[in-house]
């Protein structure tokens, strides 16, 4: 793209300082046809000879020569500067997008983690058609809430277990944490093919 090479990213005033170029090009070439247009309307391609095949007299021909000659490097240069500047403004936009989808994740992620409560426990093992599993507990859920027990009050498994006994044949309100987000289930223990009264494993946090 330029002396600075592919590495190295352009800033806002330096892609700025392009854009004056190309403005400071764009008045010079229509200054240059302005010139050509003041003789006698020649332009790029009116002939600069009579029907008889001599110099005009009636233009001045070196400055025709010279205002077509500048037309031509100017436009060469216009359109190598433009190239730079698309390609300066494709990189500003892909990096305010980047930014900004980086400050989104991040904005996500805080408010994610501020409004997330702590879990204490998480679910390693659910065994298929158990009543865990039909209450929709999947293994990874970190439990945020079974029942009365939260983190403030858990000590050791027991607590759950003491639950479960106590709510047998009744729903339990149960809150946990799956791919970052708080879900609410309504588990139910109760007797089933296998053993126990849930079909899961739970495995205590260490924090």
């Amino acid at each position: 793209m330029s002396e600075d090479g592919p590495g190295r990213a352009m800033t806002l005033s330096e892609v700025q300082q392009l854009v004056r170029r190309k403005d400071e090009l764009e008045a010079q070439i229509r200054a240059c046809y302005q010139l050509l247009e003041d003789q006698k309307g020649v332009g790029m391609d009116g002939p600069l000879v009579d029907a008889e095949g001599f110099p005009r007299a009636d233009i001045d021909l070196y400055q025709v020569r010279t205002a077509r000659h500048s037309i031509a490097c100017l436009q060469n240069d216009h359109k190598a500067l433009m190239k730079q500047v698309e390609e300066a403004l494709h990189q500003l936009h892909a990096r305010e997008k980047e930014k900004h989808a980086r400050d989104e994740a991040e904005a996500r992620a805080e408010a994610m983690s501020q409004s997330l409560p702590p879990a204490f426990a998480k679910v390693n093992a659910v065994t298929p058609e158990s009543p865990a599993s039909t209450s929709g507990l999947q293994v990874d859920d970190e439990i945020v809430e079974f029942g009365s027990v939260n983190v403030h009050n858990f000590k050791s498994l027991q607590n759950i277990a003491t639950v479960v006994q106590h709510s047998e044949g009744r729903p339990l309100s149960v809150t946990v944490i799956r791919n970052g987000k708080k879900v609410h289930l309504g588990l139910t223990p109760k007797r089933w093919a296998g053993k126990g009264l849930l079909g899961c494993n739970i495995i205590p946090l260490q924090r």
